[in-house]
């Protein structure tokens, strides 16, 4: 079978150089090249400077946006850029492989979706905690009714940044929330679907960049539970990293390091499906970020190729944005 030849748009973004690590290491991709539209940074790259990768590197976007060889794009411009830019790739026809989040015009978000629903192109967002075994299962668990009703969910995903990447971040209105927060609302959203109320607070505790926000708490509110997430930049390194789901008959607690997580915390009210009844812990394989990265590869393009379907429905990927774009105030509830 004949490689399906890629490329990528920008790399910028903090997942960029993993996943064209990914698309490197895929025996079923060809990396035919990247363009980066910063003369600079492309320049450097250019120079082997930045990257090591031995890859092509584009002068201009028509290069690769009118090479009709190209089946698929990976998108992974700048959070403020990369809406833009996938709208770019999948006007020229092609898949998109696209990192988070959606960007902040909700309107465009919406037409690049139905533009690609009408031309028949995958739009995946790049949430590589869908593949992610500890996360699977205690989303599996949830969503089957395993734990019985899930009234809570608590999420918590802090990271530590420098003032450089503070002051870019700080163009957001939500900060470091609208940066990291749709991992986990991928997540809680899959769980809980479309939450009916959603609450935030979006704070600049750390006072070196003003207006970023810093120290953010949203809250979600469901008709029969609600969900909690709670992220900051301000965090001390090794960051705490968690993942809880409650339900009435049951808990899973994906213990920290959620990342490569490899120990669940499960306690049922009674035995089932193998399971003892009280605290026990399940172990899992787990996955380094690089292997999330490939299998995230991989399910895009089992998808294209028509052997699977997609691993989460478009629907799905509109419920993500507009959910975080709630919760930094750009949509109103």
């Amino acid at each position: 079978m004949a490689k399906i030849r890629m490329a990528q748009y920008g790399t910028k973004h903090g997942h960029a150089r993993g996943k064209l690590q990914a698309m490197l290491g895929n025996p079923d991709v060809e990396v035919v090249g990247v363009y980066e539209p910063d003369e600079e940074r492309r320049a450097k790259h250019q120079e082997n400077g930045s990257w090591s990768y031995d890859v092509r590197w584009y002068n201009d976007a028509s290069e690769m946006l009118d090479d009709d060889s190209i089946v698929a794009i990976a998108s992974e411009g700048d959070n403020a850029e990369s809406l833009n830019q996938t709208e770019d790739i999948v006007n020229a026809g092609k898949h998109v492989w696209y990192d988070k989040p959606a960007g902040e015009n909700w309107q465009q978000w919406q037409n690049v979706i139905k533009t690609a629903q009408e031309k028949s192109l995958l739009v995946q967002m790049g949430y590589m905690l869908r593949y992610h075994s500890s996360f699977k299962q205690v989303t599996d668990w949830a969503r089957s009714g395993f734990l019985g009703n899930v009234f809570s969910v608590r999420a918590h995903m802090s990271t530590n940044i420098s003032k450089e990447a503070r002051t870019r971040i700080s163009q957001h209105i939500g900060g470091i929330f609208f940066d990291l927060g749709g991992h986990v609302l991928d997540q809680i959203v899959w769980m809980m679907g479309r939450p009916e109320k959603v609450t935030s607070f979006l704070r600049n505790d750390g006072g070196s960049v003003e207006p970023f926000k810093d120290n953010t708490l949203t809250v979600y509110e469901f008709e029969k539970g609600m969900a909690f997430i709670t992220i900051s930049a301000l965090e001390p390194r090794p960051m705490a990293r968690r993942f809880e789901v409650y339900g009435t008959e049951g808990s899973a607690i994906i213990v920290e390091p959620f990342e490569p997580g490899h120990t669940i915390r499960l306690c049922l009210q009674s035995a089932k499906d193998g399971y003892a009844q009280g605290e026990q812990i399940v172990k899992i394989d787990g996955e380094s970020r690089q292997r999330l990265y490939e299998l995230e590869l991989d399910a895009f393009l089992a998808t294209i190729a028509g052997t699977q379907q997609p691993d989460r429905p478009v629907e799905h990927e509109l419920l993500v944005q507009e959910t975080l774009l709630r919760a930094t105030g750009v949509i109103s509830n």
